[in-house]
């Protein structure tokens, strides 16, 4: 690759390389701040490509590929090689992690424990995570929850927050540098990310306790609802992306989370209501 890129998240480092110096330079400014490689070396390897080599300059598509792949995966515009490099650091850890159960959610951190946000797209979890994030919390990630199935901890992975459409105008104060470019005409609208706050990067080696396990649903009157073990546990399967490769090991991880944290599922019209509730539950079952 003529151009690449090496950060640290967390306990995953990441290399991406590219074929154009755009989708490099936009990740630099990103993710500044954050830990480089230790060592130099990376767990995945990331490679944006043309589709065919006259399509790196004509009308250029950027193809996903890296150490894991989808083949039937569509090129991007380059206009959208941020969005394409993201993209390629979820496949990467969702098809090749094998050392913490994955969640396919957002978490945040307080007083050394931490909230876990899943559900459905769309139900606006990460948009909560972030708004969380900048009101007292310590973000912890918005696309991963790491579980760490010899000590149940939650590790942190809190890579750029991806929020979309309107969401972007609930954080007027956030200094302009901490934003990625506005990525307009993408498959899910417009996008544009959003770095964490300093002390979510400088404590990104600090795991948490489990504490809560939220279900929100954005779009609805206000509600709170509990949820069963046996609903969460196979809620949780299907938002974990290597349950069923880490076998016993996985299983294990995911039956003393369900097992030894509370859960509610929460309704909420609109982001303010939401926040309320969250710090409602929170002392209720993190005191």
């Amino acid at each position: 690759m003529n151009h690449s890129f090496g950060l640290r998240v967390g306990p995953v480092g990441f290399r991406v390389g590219s074929a154009w110096r755009a989708p490099i330079a936009e990740l630099e400014q990103l993710y500044r701040g954050y830990p480089p490689l230790a060592d130099g070396i990376a767990d995945f390897t990331v490679r944006l490509e043309p589709q065919t080599p006259w399509r790196r300059w004509i009308r250029p598509s950027v193809a996903i590929h890296g150490d894991f792949t989808l083949p039937e995966a569509m090129p991007l515009a380059l206009a959208h090689g941020l969005l394409a490099a993201e993209m390629a650091m979820n496949l990467q850890m969702a098809l090749g992690q094998r050392r913490y159960l994955l969640l396919h959610a957002s978490a945040v951190e307080r007083d050394g424990r931490a909230l876990i946000m899943t559900g459905e797209s769309g139900a606006g979890k990460s948009t909560l995570a972030a708004l969380l994030g900048e009101r007292g919390w310590r973000l912890m990630g918005d696309e991963f929850a790491l579980v760490d199935p010899d000590t149940g901890a939650i590790h942190a992975f809190p890579r750029a927050i991806s929020l979309k459409n309107e969401s972007t105008a609930l954080f007027p104060d956030v200094a302009a540098d901490r934003w990625g470019p506005i990525l307009a005409g993408t498959p899910k609208g417009t996008i544009r990310h959003l770095r964490p706050n300093a002390e979510a990067i400088a404590m990104v080696d600090q795991p948490a306790r489990p504490a809560l396990v939220l279900f929100p649903r954005f779009g609805f009157e206000p509600a709170v609802r509990d949820v069963g073990e046996a609903e969460l546990f196979v809620r949780l399967t299907q938002a974990s992306t290597n349950y069923v490769t880490m076998g016993e090991e996985g299983f294990r991880a995911l039956s003393t989370l369900v097992t030894q944290t509370p859960t509610r599922a929460i309704d909420y019209p609109d982001t303010g209501a939401a926040v309320e509730m969250v710090e409602s539950l929170w002392q209720e079952f993190a005191a």
